[in-house]
């Protein structure tokens, strides 16, 4: 039998009274439902959810988990309240979460068999669902930027003689193209730093030992033993934001360096369409706009397409079950992992609508924003922050005591809502 485990929490109430605390229910009964392109506020500024890896977060590195997570948290606001859209405020965000050497993202990535770092990245806009990524690029300090240029080159049309643009570039290719278009290189030996490199060196002398030890005698031993290192919770992975802009558009975005002592050449979840990131805004079938990016054990993530599944399930009524029941049926239990022991991964979740208040005013309006996240990891580091807050808030969410990583899940989350008037 899995073991479930789960606990929700609601977003305190800031300070500035413009973002209004609401119970945990999604929608009040007093708001309905407008379509977004059929309002203009004068101005709602918007709200960001950034993470720093599903995997285990120590204590005595905690507040530089949540630091960076607050100056992600920043640097998305501050573009928002520039008047950026979502894809760009989120560009911003992943920028400086790879800047980190804290994460494992761009600079401070895990390095692989080889001794090289590799990076995965993608991007995707809820307004034109236009991706944007890239998988296993060297020599790039930050492949977010390569992924939002590839969505942006995308957004332009077709190329020369009708060729379809890329969306998704691997390798020295997607290096090349990334220079060819302004992004400047930067040697792989500028990226490591001593913590991951110390972590190179020391899980490279386990896997001699191991290789040692086994001599071809057991290689399913052999085999497990490698397994259990590359997706053991301790080893942080992927970092991520979504976004929701002044214009009621969403948009999310995920990097990793990968898996410590991955094959030169993988390709995470990070990269993968549907599986790292999804973003869409309402239409006439999901009243919702949703924008999730994910975290955790690559291949996992991969074979469930994760992002793309707590998207749908955000749809309905009740945010929280809807969560649970995605992380629980579609992940713990999917038949696409039944050979698996621990299914390690995290979601971050938004979703949004524009509500009207029936009473006691028809010009009152805004966003009505959920945020959630979810992890089957021992810890996931989470910010958040809207415009109208003076600072972000930050906290390292850790499974219940006595539950299994990979075999429980824990989702926390909050309510916010962004006001305007009406012009």
């Amino acid at each position: 039998m899995i073991g479930l485990s789960s606990y929700a929490g609601v977003m305190e109430s800031p300070m500035n009274p413009a973002v209004e605390q609401q119970p945990a229910s999604p929608l009040a009964n007093t708001w309905k439902q407008e379509s977004i392109d059929n309002l203009k506020p004068r101005s709602v500024g918007g709200f960001v959810l950034v993470h720093a890896g599903a995997g285990y977060h120590s204590e005595s590195k905690a507040k530089e988990y949540k630091h960076v997570c607050k100056r992600a948290c920043q640097r998305a606001v501050d573009q928002l309240k520039a008047g950026a859209l979502a894809v760009e405020a989120v560009t911003a965000a992943l920028v400086e979460l790879e800047d980190s050497p804290f994460t494992n993202a761009g600079t401070g990535s895990n390095l692989n068999l080889s001794g090289e770092i590799e990076c995965d990245a993608s991007i995707m806009d809820g307004k034109s669902l236009h991706f944007g990524a890239v998988g296993a690029i060297g020599g790039i300090r930050n492949p977010v930027l390569v992924a939002n240029r590839l969505l942006s080159e995308a957004q332009k049309g077709k190329l020369s003689a009708g060729r379809i643009p890329p969306c998704f570039l691997v390798g020295r290719g997607a290096h090349d193209w990334a220079v060819s278009h302004g992004i400047p290189p930067c040697p792989s030996d500028k990226m490591a730093t001593k913590f991951s490199l110390s972590a190179y060196k020391r899980n490279k002398r386990k896997m001699e030992l191991a290789e040692k030890m086994d001599a071809g005698h057991n290689p399913t031993k052999k085999r497990r033993q490698s397994s259990e290192t590359e997706n053991g919770s301790g080893c942080l992975d992927t970092v991520g934001a979504v976004v929701v802009d002044l214009e009621g558009n969403v948009a999310a975005a995920v990097s990793s360096g990968g898996l410590a002592m991955k094959h030169p050449g993988r390709v995470g979840q990070a990269a993968h369409y549907g599986c790292g990131c999804w973003a869409e805004n309402s239409c006439n079938m999901n009243p919702y706009s949703t924008a999730v990016s994910t975290s955790g054990c690559g291949e996992h993530l991969i074979r469930t397409m994760l992002a793309r599944e707590c998207s749908a399930a955000m749809q309905s009524e009740d945010a929280h079950q809807a969560l649970l029941e995605a992380m629980q049926n579609k992940f713990i239990s999917s038949p696409f992992l039944a050979s698996e022991d621990r299914v390690l991964g995290g979601v971050i979740v938004l979703r949004c609508c524009r509500c009207v208040e029936a009473q006691p005013s028809q010009n009152i309006q805004g966003i009505l924003v959920e945020f959630l996240w979810s992890h089957t990891t021992e810890s996931m580091c989470v910010g958040y922050m809207s415009a109208q807050d003076s600072k972000a808030k930050t906290h390292i969410s850790r499974l219940p005591p006595g539950t299994v990583p990979g075999q429980s899940l824990a989702i926390e989350g909050g309510v916010c809502r962004l006001m305007a008037v009406v012009e």
